[in-house]
């Protein structure tokens, strides 16, 4: 059976011409300024994980639009095309080579799950495919899971419990309970927050991780409450994570011990209407900050999608949007669509915080390429000023009060002679 992807490399060969795609090892060039750049968006449309999927989805789109409608980069229009991750580590690698492979994108962008990300970018680093991680959060995508090819646009399990354990030992208590979703992400938070409670000489009266689609938390719940943590901190699913805070409303379990819980995504907080959020989590962006570019951020979504199940932009949704305007500034930089030289725009680039809309300058990191930004502590907003203010901000803290040099410590980027160059 000859595939598209053979015909094309052995046609070009014979003719002695250039073909166009990311093929392993060679290089290949846009013969006119009218082909597009293309960017495949490997999102969930479908599973678990699909009101995520598709604010990413918004998020690329957007971003893609706003540079379409300045002409395009480097004088191409830029196309994007989608491919369902279906919420399943599965079906990551196929998704991956259909978008190399079968549709030819330059570039990718996306992905929720920490396994699912994790798989993406195997794929994309063998064929040279800069990959944007966008919302996955396991600390080891920049540490031991980490490419040359990969960027990391979310904050880590670790780096959103560093921002808050300190603090949470000195005015809530030393005795903490950790609970925990059993997969990469999960697995690597609670981990890292058991060596930051204990690093402040706290203690762990109990450990629990639960598979991934667990519904009912009652009898977890009650063994908690007899614990009588100080603390009692969750790294729960997004889909799981609304039974949670159901069975600990149920049992009026929500003021003592008192709750943290890692990063809460918006489009499951909205769908939900978060009636019972309880406790302190994180947050990388809201929308209600009080800062320059936030207004007009908001209301260009709101006017681009009008009808859409979720009235105004999120963390997942921002994290797509920003990590597809970076990678096409990016080009910009570069004046080219070279992959390796797209890299190396990326790698170190500082984003000033009026253009991240937060409160403190971002960077790429050029180690383990995770964007080192702002952390917001937030609560449930007993006083909204509208139907979507649904967080109180408590407190935020500067990038470099929350590194995590120890996870990055684990990062082997591969060399760059040893990525496959493209050019598309």
């Amino acid at each position: 059976m000859v595939t598209r992807r053979k015909a094309l490399t052995t046609g070009a060969a014979a003719a002695g011409t250039a073909f166009f795609g990311p093929w392993k090892h060679l290089r290949v060039y846009a013969a006119a300024t009218d082909k597009p750049i293309r960017i495949g968006a490997s999102v969930d449309v479908t599973g678990v994980f699909e009101h995520a999927g598709a604010a990413e989805l918004r998020g690329i789109r957007m971003a893609i639009a706003e540079f379409n409608a300045g002409g395009g980069v480097l004088g191409r229009r830029i196309e994007d095309v989608s491919m369902d991750t279906r919420s399943s580590p599965e079906a990551a690698p196929k998704a991956a080579l259909d978008l190399i492979e079968r549709e030819n994108v330059a570039f990718m962008v996306g992905a929720i799950h920490s396994v699912i990300a994790r798989k993406l970018s195997v794929v994309a680093q063998e064929h040279g495919v800069v990959y944007m991680n966008t919302n996955s959060s396991a600390p080891s995508e920049s540490g031991a899971n980490c490419h040359r090819t990969k960027f990391v646009w979310d904050a880590s399990g670790k780096i959103f419990a560093t921002a808050v354990v300190r603090h949470a030992m000195r005015w809530l208590g030393r005795d903490w309970f950790l609970l925990g979703t059993d997969y990469s992400w999960g697995q690597e938070t609670v981990a890292a927050t058991r060596r930051l409670v204990e690093a402040e000489k706290g203690r762990i009266v109990g450990t629990r991780l639960v598979p991934p689609g667990t519904t009912e938390f009652a009898d977890i719940v009650r063994e908690i409450e007899a614990l009588k943590p100080d603390v009692a901190f969750a790294a729960i699913a997004a889909p799981d994570m609304e039974h949670l805070r159901a069975n600990v409303a149920d049992q009026a379990l929500g003021r003592r011990p008192a709750w943290i819980s890692n990063q809460q995504n918006w489009p499951e907080i909205w769908l939900t209407r978060a009636k019972s959020t309880f406790g302190i989590f994180a947050t990388n962006w809201y929308h209600m900050l009080d800062l320059p570019g936030v207004a007009e951020f908001v209301g260009r979504y709101r006017q681009v999608y009008q009808d859409t199940e979720v009235p105004v932009p999120g963390n997942v949704f921002y994290n797509a949007y920003m990590a597809t305007r970076e990678l096409l500034r990016a080009v910009e930089r570069a004046g080219t669509t070279n992959n390796v030289a797209v890299v190396k725009a990326l790698e170190g680039h500082r984003m000033p915080a009026i253009e991240r809309m937060q409160h403190h300058e971002a960077w790429i990191d050029p180690e383990g390429h995770r964007v080192q930004q702002t952390i917001y502590m937030a609560t449930r907003n007993l006083k909204p000023s509208d139907e979507t203010d649904l967080f109180s901000i408590l407190s935020y803290q500067e990038p470099a009060e929350v590194l995590d040099r120890d996870t990055v410590r684990e990062c082997r980027l591969e060399p760059y002679e040893s990525v496959p160059s493209y050019e598309p």
